[in-house]
């Protein structure tokens, strides 16, 4: 392996079912993951920040042993009643997002909150629209979290019992990629950007996850690069374009000028070859042999 990027043996054949008309592409279910920051070591003097990462398990059926960052599905729920909110509005984020409701909206901007709460135990809300919780480690905490997992309580009911605003305003959108048409579970995944709150910590509270790490987008890369780390080609994408900046709140401030268009890889027959690429990301192209290896 040249370098990092997971590659399922499978795909070579779904490809080619594909291409054929043999494979009716799968309905992609909306999610949102959230590349969460913070200032690394040296930050005062121009280092870089540090984004969260989670190992997926090996044995996951999906990317198992892929680095990620926290995210999943969105409930439906979410987009039943509104929910208390700080920062732009609903319009603003469905504009945004490019989604054609209010409702729609919200229920993403939940699941990025959410899917951080579960998987890093870090809680984008707050008792006002000016504050954020300070600590979520207590049995109480701990049992509403449990809850979420799940799914035995959806994030709006949660807000509401314990009073809380979501902090939209400490979120950006950064990017969207859809799975390609090939996978049979398939996502369209929307990718935030968010500051770690002062007085919170990350912990591995994911079930899917052996090993998280706080590491610079660059070292991350790069350690891509050399074959170390496994990524699915928007992690590494997200990774790259995080690399350009100084700190969290650059980072955040940036995110108004990244094309939130989505990204669909495309498969095709080519002289005899089946050629996987990614619009704008030619450095997955992936040109497959027949009764190649990956």
């Amino acid at each position: 392996m040249a370098n990092g990027q997971w590659y399922p043996p499978e795909w070579p054949d779904r490809i080619r079912a594909l291409t054929s008309g043999e494979l009716t592409p799968a309905t992609p279910r909306r999610a949102a993951t959230v590349m969460l920051l913070r200032d690394g070591r040296g930050a005062a003097a121009g280092g870089a920040p540090e984004v969260h990462m989670l190992r997926r398990r090996a044995s996951m059926a999906f990317a198992g042993g892929a680095y990620a960052y926290p995210g999943g599905g969105v409930d439906p729920r979410d987009d039943d009643h509104l929910v208390r909110w700080a920062g732009p509005t609903r319009a603003s984020w469905a504009a945004r997002l490019g989604v054609d409701d209010e409702a729609t909206a919200q229920a993403i901007v939940c699941a990025a909150v959410r899917e951080t709460y579960e998987e890093a135990g870090v809680l984008l809300a707050g008792p006002s629209t000016e504050s954020v919780v300070g600590d979520t480690t207590g049995e109480d905490w701990e049992a509403d979290r449990a809850a979420l997992v799940a799914r035995d309580l959806s994030f709006a009911d949660f807000l509401d019992r314990r009073g809380l605003f979501l902090r939209s305003d400490l979120l950006a959108a950064w990017a969207r990629w859809i799975t390609p048409e090939f996978e049979p579970k398939r996502y369209d995944t929307f990718f935030f950007v968010a500051a770690l709150p002062e007085g919170q910590r990350t912990r591995n509270a994911s079930t899917e996850a052996d090993r998280t790490v706080w590491i610079r987008p660059a070292e991350a890369a790069a350690r891509y690069d050399k074959g170390e780390l496994l990524m699915m080609p928007p992690t590494i994408a997200t990774l790259r374009a995080l690399s350009a900046y100084v700190s969290p709140s650059e980072a955040l401030d940036a995110a108004a000028g990244q094309d939130m268009a989505p990204v669909l890889a495309q498969a095709r027959l080519e002289g005899g070859e089946l050629v996987l690429s990614w619009p704008g990301h030619g450095e997955f192209t992936k040109r497959i042999t027949p009764d190649a290896a990956p």
